[in-house]
């Protein structure tokens, strides 16, 4: 375990993977769960006092899918299941040391995002990592 959650921060989990990524498939959603655990380990930038998945699911202007109906929904055995294999520290590249991404459209990635290094694209997500040796929890 890389952190520590309650059951509630399992089902917060599971459910802001499915808001931000459905659409992007189980990877892409195993992605989005990669990013706010890094948050709650990262203990740099803005994500200084964020010490729980509720923590940086709720931070101000983060993700935009806790707005809509997807996130809102208790989520289904097989989100849970996505989530507990990103609580048990599996990682998946671009999103292994990303805490931030955005979804460009059809628009290709910019080269940076609030100054960080593009990692890489996962279909229609981008995904950025802090520079190694500003946050040293993540790598």
């Amino acid at each position: 375990m890389l952190i520590n959650y309650t059951t509630k921060e399992l089902d917060l989990l599971a459910r802001i993977m499915r808001a931000e990524a459905l659409n992007e498939g189980e990877l892409g959603m195993l992605m989005v769960g990669n990013v706010v655990v890094n948050r709650v380990i990262a203990n740099c930038y803005t994500f200084k006092d964020i010490d729980s998945i509720t923590d940086a699911i709720y931070q101000k202007n983060q993700f935009s899918g806790i707005n809509g109906s997807l996130f809102q929904a208790s989520p289904t055995t097989n989100e849970k299941r996505l989530a507990e294999r990103v609580l048990r520290g599996e990682y998946y590249y671009p999103a292994t040391h990303a805490l931030w991404f955005y979804a460009p459209g059809n628009n290709t990635c910019q080269n940076t995002w609030y100054s960080q290094p593009l990692a890489g694209r996962y279909k229609n997500h981008c995904f950025y990592r802090p520079e190694q040796g500003i946050c040293n929890e993540l790598y």
